[in-house]
């Protein structure tokens, strides 16, 4: 298994060849947005401002010399692209400084949170492993982040939303108070209405259309090669995950928005849309019935079913080794932005305090608020939100260890060929949330693992050096926590 995959480090040959010397730039998928402005190739120039990246003297869409990618081309980052869908515009030509999965990589987040927040995490807190947070600065976080992290749901749930409608709510409100001129966000695919399509939402009822969760990889920066291209966008509200919000941080200065304003999700473990039906062929005998899924804080995973219904899954009575490749992307395994820390503002449910006895879309979320523009975005609805403190108890430690390890068994296919009958899992499940980490303890707990698991996958694939370019120093120091006197996660290595 210690393999080196040296690939990665050849992108400077694919970036020339994606490049040329023609000034005409249309997005390969471009048929797929119908605006008249793009259609009429209407072309306007922005001005770049404070630009630093040596990539490229372009300033203007027509200046740059990257080519979009065409169908069947291979992506810079090869099998570790996360299909964020910079490079089906011209923006291509900034792949080097903004992937977050080739050079510096996830590394970049770092200098990237000041430029953004006004300051780093404080490695000394729960910033560690939370990210920048509007207002912490104590030890224990305990005085000052109630403001920063905290649980919401909305009053009044909105139908047909996975959760309540909180990042809904928050989108329609940009809307409707034109202090966003478009949000983009992820629609449904024709096809299939589970696949993702990205999607520029300009009326209330685009933005209704985008409810729910579509979980797989959707390259939601490939709308900006129409928002280029339309003189009437000047600020947008980008809705994404972690990895294509670090490649977005990274062009933002090129875009030549007035604003720009990003609502994340936590992400880990997102996959190809082919991913998405191996998971649910394996996990349910009515795959087709399945909308969506989330594994969630009480140690099962929750497939919602086109009636509403839902089938709640243990985790331990997953096959494992025969899901261990083929549904978790090669990008999700090397990222080390689960809390999406980039993001002004951060809607999810890694760290809630689960009620079993709460359905999902009636369930709290549990919302991050990194900076001024986040909590402009917050302001906007606080009053349609029931909001309570987040709450912790537990210990994550013990639990970690013995995840890491047994995923890693799976991993290297030495673990059970199948999952644990559905009783013995129910079992499982019902003792560890009696047991095990609650609240935000629990969604460190998750955290950690996903770092040390994704600590193991990069050394390697990626190789040793290559691997200490691309993570960032706060998710070394939280593998360290875990190597202790034995060795415990270099010992992993040696298998």
């Amino acid at each position: 298994t210690n393999t080196t995959h040296t690939s990665l480090n050849k992108y400077d040959d694919i970036i020339m060849h994606l490049s040329s010397s023609s000034s005409s730039v249309t997005s390969p998928n471009s048929w797929s947005f119908s605006l008249s402005s793009f259609s009429s190739k209407t072309t306007r120039t922005r001005t770049r401002t404070n630009a630093t990246s040596t990539s490229s003297s372009s300033s203007t869409i027509s200046e740059r010399k990257g080519q979009p990618i065409k169908p069947g081309q291979s992506y810079p980052a090869k099998e570790h692209c996360s299909n964020c869908g910079l490079c089906d515009t011209s923006l291509i030509s900034y792949v080097k400084d903004a992937c977050a999965f080739l050079g510096p990589g996830m590394s970049r987040i770092e200098k990237l949170e000041e430029k953004v927040h006004g300051k780093r995490r404080n490695t000394e807190t729960d910033e560690l492993r939370l990210g920048v947070l509007l207002n912490s600065d104590t030890k224990d976080n305990t005085n000052n982040s109630s403001q920063s992290i905290f649980y919401a749901k909305k009053k009044q749930p909105m139908e047909k939303a996975q959760w309540t409608g909180i990042v809904t709510s928050v989108a329609l409100e940009m809307l409707r108070t034109k202090t966003v001129d478009c949000v983009v966000a992820v629609g449904s695919g024709e096809a299939d209405a589970r696949n993702p399509e990205p999607k520029l939402c300009f009326t209330e009822e685009d933005i209704l259309a985008c409810r729910g969760v579509k979980p797989s990889l959707s390259p939601n920066l490939k709308v900006f090669a129409e928002i280029e291209t339309n003189p009437e966008i000047k600020n947008v509200l980008y809705i994404g995950v972690g990895c294509s919000v670090v490649a977005l941080r990274e062009v933002e200065q090129y875009l030549g928005l007035d604003n720009l304003y990003v609502l994340g999700t936590n992400c880990a473990d997102n996959g190809r849309t082919d991913g998405f039906y191996k998971f649910v062929n394996n996990a349910t005998d009515k795959p087709d019935e399945v909308l969506h899924y989330e594994f969630m804080p009480d140690y099962k995973v929750h497939l919602k079913m086109r009636d509403g219904s839902y089938e709640k899954i243990p985790y331990f009575s997953l096959p494992a080794k025969e899901l261990s490749s083929g549904v978790i992307a090669e990008s999700c395994k090397s990222c080390f932005d689960y809390v999406n820390g980039l993001a002004d503002l951060v809607v999810g449910y890694m760290g809630v305090d689960y009620d079993e006895s709460i359905p999902m879309n009636l369930h709290p979320q549990y919302v991050t608020v990194r900076n001024e523009r986040g909590q402009k975005m917050v302001d906007l609805i606080k009053n349609d939100l029931q909001i309570t403190p987040s709450t912790t108890r537990g210990d994550r430690k013990p639990f970690v260890l013995q995840t890491v390890i047994s995923d890693d068994e799976a991993y290297l296919g030495r673990g059970p060929e199948k999952g644990a009958p559905r009783f013995v899992g129910n079992l499982i499940a019902w003792v560890l949330n009696k047991v095990g980490p609650k609240g935000k303890e629990f969604g460190m707990y998750s955290l950690d693992y996903h770092t040390i698991r994704n600590y193991l996958y990069v050394n390697r694939i990626y190789g040793k050096e290559r691997a200490k370019e691309h993570i960032p120093s706060y998710a070394m120091k939280i593998v360290e926590e875990y190597e202790g006197k034995n060795g415990d996660i270099s010992k992993r290595l040696e298998l």
